[in-house]
């Protein structure tokens, strides 16, 4: 080990390349380069393989991230592959899109004073040389099953539950509302995070492996959940959350003043050759326009980001605490700030003024941090007389999102969901009040991480799993 490893005292930490800020501007193109060989085997001999691997355990998927990069190190690529796969369904878009400044990064223990090692980028680099050498195989299992089960939702939850069932020989069907695999990584995530071929490719290989999909399919609209429970063995929803919430202020009925995730979806679906009414008549393309952005979570980054992409004449991104205090990556708001992005912090929004039904200027007024509440964070409040008017032709909310009705949706008012209006479950076997039911994913914990959601997903899927075999094997017992 020691002839590979512990080089972080006479190496230092160094990122692929990355564009410049004037260049990235002009496209939706991920603003690094891939790692070349002889570099990331020499940012992964950084590592001190220390005892205990904080970076594992602040993994929501517990990657076993110093043996990887030990093998990363010796140049022994494929062995570092099937070990990050072992783990991840999709390590391809974690090594992208996972805030890895806030998880295995964020708690490296040679983070501070020599910088943590490059983690995230050296996993991209492993999983791309995996695909480019044909090391990536599509979820075949060594001996199938008769037992079905059906999936509610094809984002990251869902198709990591997919391929888990799938290589345990079950016939998986997933069905979504959209016309495309992915859900938030294709309609929700921007190309500069992560490109739509990333996600296409793996779908690709899921469909190979034998797993179903049927697309433009609402459950409660075109198919009702008890009809899934007499086709399938077992049901996982996997829906996410895509309720945006809104803010009750002043001038909200405005026009021009449009939730993230529609934002989102219109510069996203644009990207893919659809036609969107709504940005070619410029509703939502903020080309030429001055966008006020509001929120400090990593939606509104995609956003502000995004909207400097377009075109826009400027963009301002409001936030209600300070920049320590922010939910989101603090490296996408370096990203950002390189980019033009103008963030006005401890600032919050109070109504909106138009003229003739438009947008015009976002009302906001300064603010103060307090004492911190129940949750650890300060608590903002108003300082007064400290009223300021922004010019804004468009407004994006990006508030966070909360769930749909779903007992309402799928015609279930036996689905037993929290206050909050997540599905509620048995933590320890993912089940829902229906027996045979199960739930996982944002649906379960509430807006959170890809990384969280394909964690769950994976979980859900094993204990599917248990849930099959044991019903199975009943009647055996019971014989005895």
């Amino acid at each position: 080990m020691a002839e590979h490893m512990l080089k972080f005292v006479s190496i230092g930490q160094a990122m692929p390349d990355k564009r410049a800020a004037a260049e990235r501007r002009r496209d939706f193109d991920e603003i690094y380069r891939d790692f070349a060989r002889e570099n990331a085997a020499r940012q992964a001999s950084r590592c001190s393989q220390c005892g205990v691997p904080f970076c594992q355990v602040h993994c929501p998927l517990s990657n076993n991230i110093p043996d990887w990069l030990k093998l990363t190190a010796e140049g022994r690529l494929e062995e570092a592959y099937e070990l990050s796969q072992a783990t991840n369904t999709f390590p391809e878009v974690c090594g992208r899109i996972c805030p890895q400044d806030r998880l295995c990064e964020g708690n490296c223990v040679i983070e501070k004073g020599f910088e943590a090692v490059t983690i995230g980028s050296i996993e991209k680099y492993i999983t791309e040389t995996a695909f480019a050498e044909g090391w990536v195989k599509p979820p075949t299992p060594r001996k199938e099953r008769g037992e079905s089960v059906g999936i509610v939702g094809a984002g990251p939850a869902g198709l990591a539950a997919a391929d888990v069932l799938r290589r345990l020989g079950y016939r998986v069907s997933v069905y979504d509302r959209y016309d495309r695999i992915g859900g938030l990584m294709i309609y929700g995530i921007p190309n500069f995070k992560l490109e739509k071929e990333v996600v296409q490719r793996r779908a690709a290989l899921l469909e190979q492996g034998g797993i179903t999909f049927v697309l433009n399919c609402e459950v409660g609209r075109d198919i009702g959940l008890e009809a899934l429970r007499a086709r399938h063995d077992a049901v996982l929803i996997a829906t996410g959350v895509y309720a945006a919430r809104d803010m009750a202020a002043a001038g909200r009925s405005l026009a021009n003043i449009v939730p993230a995730m529609t934002y989102l979806t219109a510069s996203n679906r644009k990207g893919l050759g659809d036609a969107v009414p709504e940005f070619d008549d410029g509703t939502l393309n903020a080309e030429g326009k001055r966008v006020v952005v509001i929120g400090g979570g990593d939606t509104a980054m995609d956003c502000v980001r995004t909207a400097v992409r377009q075109g826009a004449k400027s963009v301002q991104c409001l936030y209600r605490r300070d920049r320590a205090n922010m939910p989101g990556s603090l490296r996408e708001v370096k990203h950002a700030e390189e980019e033009g992005v103008e963030f006005l912090w401890l600032t919050q929004p109070t109504g909106f003024e138009g003229k003739t039904g438009r947008l015009g200027r976002v009302k906001a007024q300064k603010m103060k941090l307090g004492l911190a509440d129940s949750s650890g964070r300060a608590v903002p409040k108003p300082v007064e007389e400290s009223d300021i008017a922004l010019k804004a032709d468009i407004a994006i909310l990006a508030l966070g999102f909360d769930p749909e009705d779903l007992p309402a949706m799928f015609q279930a008012p036996e689905l037993l969901v929290s206050p909050a209006g997540t599905v509620k479950i048995d933590f320890r076997r993912f089940e829902t009040s229906l027996p045979g039911v199960f739930a996982a994913g944002d649906i379960v914990r509430g807006a959170s991480l890809v990384v969280w959601a394909i964690r769950d997903g994976r979980d859900a899927a094993a204990a599917i799993h248990d849930h099959i075999t044991a019903r199975a094997a009943a009647p055996a017992a019971a014989a005895e």
